[in-house]
């Protein structure tokens, strides 16, 4: 494919109305996503905006449709490795719709390749999709970069985009992998584009991964990875599926949605894993609904409330005059499950205040990533990789801390908003101590919510704690469920954002138990920072995901044996907290990684 610009400042979904995005001749309803209601160009739009998976239904009317799709990102090799290639992007002509459900999917981000010296390229990240009566759109997951070749073949792998070559020892240019995505027509509506481009050459160094808007830069130098493509499809300029860039020292942090992962340092230094695709479904309204009194955030109406979303990080501009009496939740990224008989991760802590005063100005807005899987055995001792800290208001939701590992010592959790698990390890084996604590407000103060880590259980039952969550703590053998999640208080709970089943929620936080938390509400729905599930041995049971019966509240579930499997992660924008690991003889069960974690306002209209 031919070359395009990084940035492009036209066309549809671009910034700019068509006369075909005006076409919808009778306002529909749909439920679906986190939802975002602007205008753009005097056009009035909604955007429905899933970060994971679920189903985007039409319960009444037609209007012409525009959607974007975009994989999950390779992984970054390690050791002077490539950078990952961005997940495949797709991007649809408007088409009309019917009541129906059309099913997505949304692609997880490849996760980093195993540490050195086992050569091998990191994982590609997941195919996104989107279904419609007619066939189904893929977006194809992202080329995991190459790590340091002497004894492989370290060439980057294919992929929506490619992923860049790995470092060659032995004076041979390995190339980066090329770019597949194609361009994917469904019989109803028509052909969505396709972008995507191939990966760095390595020399000297690793690669840079190609992205949806160029290819990877060559070693040795820039080896950077190639450029995304900007939509304001969900209504704020948005950059997609960036390269990641190769070994350091040009490694950097993890770009938006659909981006590579940067490949490791020299010295065996690890790649970063690929971040997570997203899908976005956005029509015509015939006006608006509410009115925003500040700027940030997908912006929706409900209740009489104006809500901000902030699903990644951003600024809320108080735009009004006057300072704003804001009711506001926020919840930092849960942290990774330990590997091997690892303990569940840490959920994200969580920060809640029903009346906080926002001045008028910018406030910068922090959405906390969640804790890396923790992969490659036998490894020393450790735990999963804790969350990030949400931050905004000057106010700080505490990331969720590591479940422990079983290989080497200790094993213990590590704490955090919420404390990690513990392995089954016998010996020093406890659970990670919450921190979270309350922050002050004017005039009411922030509540601060997070609990223990559970131990493990040692050798008798063989299992590993569970993570803390948000309402409860782990729980330890024999069950080393992660602790229950937290309810979003009642003022959030718009039906158009209510999340689905477990297998695929799609809206606004995730299922959970039927009992309410913070303040009443919708009953099951809405939970966020569950405790990730401990895992176990052999083919004993593991722990579920934010308390027994779940997955619930985001938290991924613990994997048995004798496997070695990932965990389940953490789901994004709960700040669930990352399954631990099950045994393997020879490999080890690799601890799931944690979800990212959201910051939701809301005030009168």
């Amino acid at each position: 494919m031919a070359p395009i610009l990084s940035r492009v400042s036209s066309g549809f979904g671009f910034g700019k109305k068509t006369a075909t995005a005006a076409g919808a001749s009778v306002p529909i309803t749909a439920t679906g996503g986190v939802i975002s209601e602007y205008t753009e160009s005097g056009t009035v739009y909604r955007a429905h905006i899933f970060t994971s998976s679920g189903t985007f239904t039409v319960t009444n009317g037609s209007s012409a449709v525009e959607c974007l799709v975009v994989a999950g990102g390779g992984g970054g090799g390690t050791n002077h490795g490539g950078g990952g290639g961005a997940g495949g992007l797709l991007h649809g002509p408007a088409f009309s719709t019917t009541t129906t459900s059309y099913s997505i999917v949304v692609g997880s981000g490849g996760v980093r390749a195993l540490p050195y010296p086992s050569n091998t390229n990191a994982p590609n990240g997941s195919p996104s999709t989107f279904t419609a009566p007619g066939g189904t759109a893929t977006a194809t997951g992202g080329g995991g970069g190459a790590s340091r070749g002497s004894d492989y073949d370290a060439t980057g792998s294919a992929g929506g985009s490619g992923g860049g070559g790995g470092w060659p020892e032995t004076g041979t240019s390995y190339p980066g992998g090329p770019g597949t995505q194609t361009p994917q027509p469904i019989t109803s509506f028509g052909t969505f584009t396709g972008y995507g481009f191939g990966g760095g050459n390595a020399n000297n160094n690793g690669g840079g991964g190609g992205g949806a808007g160029g290819a990877g830069t060559p070693g040795p130098s820039p080896r950077a990875g190639g450029s995304g493509r900007d939509y304001s499809i969900t209504g704020s300029p948005v950059v997609y599926a960036v390269g990641g860039n190769g070994g350091a020292p040009y490694t950097a942090a993890p770009g938006t949605y659909g981006s590579g992962g940067s490949g490791g340092s020299g010295g065996g230094g690890l790649g970063e894993p690929g971040t997570p695709g997203i899908v976005v479904v956005r029509y015509t309204l015939p006006a608006s609904t509410g009115t925003a009194k500040a700027t940030g955030g997908a912006i929706s109406y409900y209740g009489g409330k104006t809500i901000h979303t902030f699903t990644s990080s951003g600024d809320f501009n108080n735009t009004s005059g006057s300072p704003i009496t804001a009711e506001v939740f926020m919840v930092a990224g849960g942290a990774g499950g330990g590997q091997n008989i690892g303990g569940g991760g840490g959920a994200g802590g969580v920060l809640y205040s029903p009346s906080f005063t926002i001045s008028t100005g910018p406030n910068a807005i922090v959405v906390g990533a969640g804790g890396a899987s923790r992969i490659g055995y036998p490894q020393p001792g450790g735990v999963g990789s804790s969350g990030v800290d949400t931050t905004a208001f000057g106010k700080t939701a505490t990331k969720g801390g590591g479940g422990g590992d079983w290989t080497g010592s200790p094993n213990n959790g590590a704490g955090g908003g919420s404390g990690g698990g513990g392995s089954n390890t016998p010996g020093t084996n406890s659970g990670g101590t919450a921190s979270q604590s309350p922050a002050p407000g004017t005039p009411t103060a922030f509540t601060g919510y997070g609990s223990n880590g559970a131990g493990g259980t040692g050798a008798s039952e063989v299992r590993a704690g569970g993570g803390g969550g948000a309402g409860g703590a782990g729980s330890t053998g024999p069950t080393g469920h992660g602790g229950i999640g937290i309810q979003l208080p009642a003022t959030f709970h718009n039906p158009a954002s209510e999340p689905g089943p477990v297998s695929a929620p799609g809206g606004l936080g995730a299922p959970g138990p039927t009992a309410t938390n913070v303040s009443g509400g919708t009953s099951g729905k809405f939970w966020f920072a569950g405790g990730g599930g401990g895992g176990s041995h052999s083919s004993n049971p593991a722990g579920a995901g934010g308390g027994p019966g779940g997955p619930y509240a985001g938290g991924g579930s613990g994997e048995p044996g004798p496997n070695s499997n990932i965990a389940p992660a953490g789901r994004q924008n709960t700040g669930g907290g990352g399954g631990g690991g099950g045994s393997h003889p020879t490999s080890a069960g690799g601890g799931g990684s944690g979800g990212s974690g959201i910051v939701i306002i809301a005030y009168p209209s």
